[in-house]
């Protein structure tokens, strides 16, 4: 974890040094052990330095090649550094110690052999630039899946900055204030699949796996890798699969230890956070170094408590535990202070977690934090082979699939058999395939009892219908909770939501566990939450490091066959093989994990109340532009009244409060 920065003017003029030592300031949570900047001319660099690997400690930057005719920031942790030393040591680093060979004079080095293609040759997580005196271009690029930021600027034939946050890019008097209302009326009806815009007008983003290069003719941009989704890998055995996964985990986690502090890991009791956490204590004690974990624990709201899992993990020794009482803070506690961080709205309700887990971290003395992040997205829990199965008409399987997993996901098999078969079905009907149509309903009917007459009733009469006619039919006279309903429909309309939900796709069906898997891994979404994960950390100098996003693990979870991620009911088959000898079994073999939404219901509504109310009494004003303002208050009232009847989506409420007191905060930096 660092900060970068940087001014180029495309019109030659010189660069304002006071502006450069401003935008490292304002970024000095992000790198409390040193900071520099270099200018030249119309090009300006600036860097914050957290240390947190060996090398980092003699880490100088901005810093330049041996001939001076490259310059470098960079938010950098290079993964393969063995492989890339074998290419490049005895070109560019034949009298250096291997210990004292930083990640940037890798990547420098890199640059100089395989010129823009260098990216494609890095593992890691990494953000950086390079000024390429000889080319007079700025070469920049961002590692495979957004784990570190890259946010610009670009005023054509005038400027170009960047920065590792948004705040930064605000102390140049010529990059605007203003809010995108279309990333705003995204946010509100929770599609962030946009991996570009941000939610000011002209500030951007550097998108996943991209590179760029800037010169005084323009911007050029390219993506340099694309997560494969027609690789599939075929295996002897289950060991075989298992013992790959292991081994690439392994490694995977291995990488992610490189540290000269302390290191600590989220344990929630879950398979995800236990795997890291286990595998972390493993790796660690053969160097005789003790894991620090933090974990969640709830004595109030006992239904989120996994003390019973957490304890699993910690008796097999090599922790150093500590505990936060989940349940004694709230989604607001701590808003004031993450303002002052977060650029932008916040996302999701369990975010007010990882921010008590940092503090922690912090006063712990540790740099690295590991986590599980995503590990269901990484891995699959695989219930997508559920509808694989039902386009195969592999009914005998699909149904016996179907009961297993049932109990894990908490589903009656009714309701399984429905969701993953119905898309199916609909597609026989509207291809007249009515051979194949009768064919499935005999099948569910036999395997699952299901009514041949309620099939096609449902299936067979109801495609027929126009979807609007039936769509009010089951709404009618239904209370219209969702995001969408509260949108004013003047507002989406003014910035065409609905055509933007249509062009980035993610209404598409899809048909198998592998379509859903490389769209859950490339989603928009999971950018904004890795750039979210950062800015938490960074609040507290460290550096979030995230094993379930390592390249070499994606591309292979992807590529495996559905059954082994969804097998005889159990889900994420390949990874709980694997993790024998490494996970207690208790946690390797669970069944689903808590749910933490009685805990948000808890602190939004009964410890945060205050602030709630305010938001809602004094803050609403700024948000009525885009939502029912009415509605929302109605909502809320049912939300707190003592009546059980009122279906109220609590999330949904959550997601126009957040926005609310986002804008409002940021109509006071603006004044």
């Amino acid at each position: 974890m660092s900060g970068i920065l940087g001014i180029y003017h495309l019109d030659g003029c010189p660069v304002e040094e006071k502006y450069l030592q401003q935008m490292v300031d304002i970024l000095a949570h992000r790198g409390p052990d040193g900071a520099d900047i270099w200018v030249d001319g119309g090009v300006g660099l600036g860097h914050r330095m957290l240390w947190t690997t060996p090398e980092s400690l003699i880490e100088k930057l901005p810093g330049t090649n041996q001939t001076g005719d490259l310059i470098i920031t960079a938010d950098a942790r290079i993964d393969n550094r063995e492989e890339l030393l074998e290419k490049l040591y005895n070109l560019y680093f034949p009298e250096y110690s291997v210990d004292k060979i930083t990640d940037s004079q890798i990547i420098l080095a890199a640059y100089e052999q395989w010129g823009e293609h260098c990216p494609e040759y890095l593992l890691g997580d990494f953000a950086f630039a390079i000024w390429d005196k000889r080319q007079q271009i700025l070469f920049c690029a961002r590692d495979h899946f957004g784990v570190k930021p890259f946010y610009y600027h670009h005023q054509p034939g005038k400027s170009f900055v960047f920065a590792s946050e948004i705040k930064a890019l605000f102390c140049l008097p010529y990059v605007p204030r203003r809010l995108d209302e279309v990333r705003l009326g995204d946010y509100l009806s929770f599609m962030m699949e946009d991996k570009i815009i941000t939610s000011y007008t002209n500030i951007l983003r550097l998108p996943p796996a991209h590179s760029m290069v800037i010169s005084s003719q323009g911007i050029q941009s390219w993506c340099y890798w694309i997560l494969d989704i027609q690789k599939e890998i075929k295996l002897k055995s289950d060991e075989e699969y298992a013992d790959e996964f292991c081994k690439i985990f392994t490694e995977s986690v291995r990488c992610r230890l490189r540290s000269a502090f302390p290191v600590a890991s989220h344990l929630s009791g879950g398979l995800d956070s236990s795997s890291v956490t286990c595998m972390a204590r493993h790796l660690l004690s053969s160097d005789s170094q003790k894991l620090h974990s933090i974990s969640l624990v709830f004595d109030e709201v006992t239904e989120c408590d996994e003390r019973d899992y957490i304890h699993k993990v910690l008796e097999q020794g090599g922790i150093t535990p500590h505990f936060l009482h989940g349940d004694r803070f709230g989604p607001l506690s701590d808003i004031d202070k993450i303002w002052k961080h977060e650029d932008e709205a916040l996302l999701g309700p369990s975010h007010f977690y990882p921010w008590r887990l940092n503090r922690k971290a912090q006063e712990i003395g540790a740099r690295v934090c590991l986590d599980g992040f995503d590990g269901d997205s990484t891995v699959s829990h695989g219930v997508y082979r559920l509808r694989e199965l039902a386009v195969q008409e592999k009914w005998e399987t699909f149904a016996q699939e179907v009961v297993a997993v049932s109990p894990e996901l908490r589903s009656s098999p009714r309701t399984l058999a429905l969701g993953y078969a119905s898309c199916y079905l609909v597609q026989l009907v509207k291809q007249f395939r009515w051979i194949r149509f009768f064919k499935a309903i005999n099948q569910l009917h036999k395997y699952l009892g299901f009514s041949r007459k309620y099939l096609v009733h449902n299936y067979f009469f109801w495609e027929l219908i126009p979807q609007q006619i039936w769509q009010w039919w089951f709404t009618r006279g239904k209370p219209q909770n969702s995001l969408k309903s509260l949108i004013k429909s003047s507002f989406a309309k003014e910035i065409h939501l609905q055509k933007r939900i249509n062009n980035l796709g993610i209404n598409k069906p899809m048909m198998t566990d592998r379509e859903y898997q490389w769209r859950s891994m490339t989603t928009g979404l999971r950018v904004y939450s890795l750039e979210q994960s950062d800015r938490y950390a960074a609040a507290f100098s460290l550096e979030s490091r995230h094993p379930f996003m390592d390249k070499r693990l994606i591309e292979f979870c992807l590529a495996l066959p559905a059954e082994q991620k969804l097998y005889q009911g159990w889900t994420r088959m390949v990874m709980r093989r694997a993790m024998t000898k490494i996970l207690p079994e208790a946690i390797q073999w669970r069944v689903g994990k808590a749910n933490a939404q009685g805990n948000f219901r808890h602190g939004l509504l009964k410890i945060d109340r205050h602030i709630l109310e305010d938001i809602i009494i004094n803050q609403l004003k700024i948000i009525q532009p885009y939502v029912n303002v009415d509605m929302l208050k109605e909502n809320f009232s049912c939300l707190t009244s003592e009546s059980k009847e009122q279906d109220i989506n609590i999330i949904t409420i959550w997601q126009v409060i957040i926005l609310a007191a986002w804008l409002h905060r940021e109509k006071k930096c603006h004044q």
